[in-house]
């Protein structure tokens, strides 16, 4: 068997959709990569313990697992529900003990938050957050979800942050949709992610062309959310990924209206000058989920 002379990493990033696994020590050193769709806790955990068995034969030992997972989720090392998936719409994954299947299988620190605080210490170590102690790193695709970082370390609090279920203003007389969050209806999620824009307008997010009125809406309540966390969190930067939030024609509007929307408020040149540089896309693309799980398991192999 391959031995490293340095340090070599696990990284898994959970999503409701599909599982990604990577082996590696950073952006320019993956050894090797998997995707596999989201099933059952069981079968998708098994082909995650058996990728790891299988790039161990070929580069060695793994140091550490980081595990970046969907919730909501028990992130505290000290809680009998530790590693575990927390009531979920997801069919079949509530209470499934996660970092249990995974620790069943390998004897060696096992670092587990959400996969928005991942991708957010994956930002700050490698991307659009290096050099701050306090932003958020924010994905609208299926869902909505936030990391919160606050000077120096990831935010957990009472569980984690919620960022995607904070209310908005809704006009129903402009967009009577009542929303697609089982827990809330309108909420943030309910109304702006991929899975709304579809649900509202019959058609998927990527066919509808930018002049669609279907991104005013968009715009208008993603400016309102980064509103309300800038007022609350004051964050040096906001970090805006995910399918959606990704989209070329939205980042510009969105900063705009936030920055009129805050309109003079907050008197900082991030906001007032510079608010092409405060509201950004993620420094690392799509690959902040998988990069901040590693940037997890490196973590957790210095806390042990």
């Amino acid at each position: 068997m391959p031995t490293n002379s340095h340090p070599l990493f696990g990284g898994i990033e959970g999503g409701g959709t599909k599982f990604v696994c990577a082996v590696g020590t950073g952006p320019n050193d993956i050894r090797a990569e998997v995707r596999f769709p989201t099933t059952t806790p069981e079968e998708t955990m098994s082909q995650a313990v058996e990728f790891f068995k299988q790039q161990e034969e070929n580069f060695g030992k793994l140091a550490s697992i980081g595990f970046a997972c969907f919730g909501p989720l028990d992130p505290h090392p000290d809680s009998p529900t530790y590693g575990y998936i927390l009531p979920t719409p997801k069919p079949g994954w509530t209470n499934a003990n996660v970092v249990g299947m995974v620790r069943s299988a390998f004897d060696i620190p096992i670092a587990f938050d959400t996969d928005v605080n991942g991708a957010a210490l994956g930002e700050w170590k490698w991307g659009k957050g290096q050099g701050l102690n306090t932003f958020i790193y924010l994905t609208i695709g299926t869902g909505i979800g936030g990391g919160v970082f606050v000077e120096g370390k990831l935010l957990h609090g009472l569980l984690h942050p919620e960022l995607g279920h904070i209310p908005l203003p809704h006009d129903r007389t402009k967009d009577p949709f009542d929303g697609v969050c089982p827990f809330h209806g309108d909420c943030f999620e309910g109304l702006a992610t991929g899975v709304s824009i579809e649900k509202r307008w019959g058609q998927r997010s990527a066919t509808l062309p930018p002049e669609h009125p279907a991104w005013d809406l968009e715009v208008e309540y993603i400016s309102h959310a980064l509103t309300a966390y800038s007022y609350t969190l004051s964050p040096q930067r906001i970090i805006l990924g995910g399918g959606v939030g990704q989209l070329p024609h939205m980042l510009p509007r969105i900063q705009q209206r936030t920055q009129q929307l805050i309109n003079g408020y907050i008197k900082s040149p991030a906001i007032l000058e510079n608010i092409e540089t405060y509201i950004v896309n993620p420094g690392l693309g799509n690959l902040s989920g998988v990069l901040g799980a590693i940037a997890l398991g490196r973590q957790a192999l210095s806390k042990n």
